[in-house]
């Protein structure tokens, strides 16, 4: 065998290995919580699910608020990130003058090296006080934890999505512009387009950041183990519960049932980003397949 042949064989099974050692990583850490997690499991079944009372006194956990809290902040932190975002990655890429993009985006990327805990600081002693002036309370709930979800997922989508729309071909844009299309005319229907890809996947990623969020989420949501009213009220997440409560769990069922929480969160993190792919996949499937016959109608009828 060649040296050549030889160094190839071992950077394909390289490759591979390091391609399933993923894939055991993530078995194994299901396999993990799904163990620890069983005794909940056999305690309460799938009424842990919808069980709004969680008392560790009473031998009583239902993680329905838990679940409820992670749902609605990080639904609050993509309505309110997402066309931000976006709209921030449009000035950045095809508005703002060349002197200011540069140092524009280092200040927007610079945003995802802040640590969750300033976030989540600032969170608590600014925007907290300004929420309770506001709405009244104490400031902190659904909402204060959203928008700061909102704070941090909001660099990771605007990156990836500038960079998405800078990759559409300079001579698609020119050509729209000389059939008349204004500037907003060549990013809804030439850039948005071509750079879909990257924003959905920017969007995915976020999503998942947003989901799993621990410190900043403890610190603005209130930690409540309720379900609130309103959105401005205290309530808690799946990960706030974890970071506040696992040293605090003294018997084995709190203990079982705090992982059966953190078993919850692994699913409902990898279900939606896997959902999401699939089918934003399946979708760009369709169009590829609907170009490739347009493509083949055409060839045909020039050759007639």
């Amino acid at each position: 065998m060649s040296s050549y042949a030889l160094k190839e064989r071992v950077f394909h099974h390289l490759t591979k290995f390091f391609a399933f050692l993923v894939l055991f990583f993530l078995v194994a850490i299901f396999v993990v919580l799904l163990v620890k997690a069983y005794p909940a499991i056999e305690a309460f079944g799938f009424d842990f699910l919808t069980d709004e009372k969680w008392a560790p006194n009473l031998g009583i956990f239902g993680g329905f608020p838990a679940i409820y809290g992670s749902f609605i902040s990080t639904l609050i932190a993509m309505l309110l990130a997402v066309p931000v975002a976006i709209g921030i990655a449009i000035f950045l890429s095809e508005v703002a003058p060349s002197r200011l993009k540069s140092p524009m985006g280092v200040s927007i990327e610079l945003l995802a090296a802040i640590p969750s805990v300033v976030y989540g600081m600032w969170g608590l002693f600014y925007f907290a006080p300004l929420m309770r002036d506001l709405v009244g309370g104490n400031g902190l709930g659904l909402f204060t934890a959203g928008f700061i979800l909102s704070l941090m997922i909001l660099p990771f989508i605007a990156a990836i999505t500038r960079d998405s729309l800078n990759t559409t071909p300079q001579i698609l844009k020119e050509s729209a512009y000389a059939l008349g299309a204004t500037k907003w005319d060549v990013i809804k229907d030439v850039m948005i387009p071509y750079a879909k890809a990257g924003i959905i996947g920017s969007v995915i990623l976020a999503l998942g950041r947003a989901f799993g969020e621990t410190m900043a989420v403890t610190f603005v949501m209130g930690n409540v183990h309720n379900v609130p009213d309103s959105i401005f009220q205290a309530a808690t997440s799946i990960p706030a519960t974890l970071a506040n409560e696992f040293n605090e769990a003294d018997t084995e069922l709190y203990y079982s049932s705090l992982f059966f929480l953190a078993l919850i969160l692994f699913i409902i993190s990898f279900a939606i980003i896997s959902l999401a792919k699939f089918h934003f996949l399946k979708r760009r499937k369709k169009v590829s397949d609907r170009k490739h016959k347009w493509h083949k109608l055409v060839k045909q009828w020039r050759r007639k």
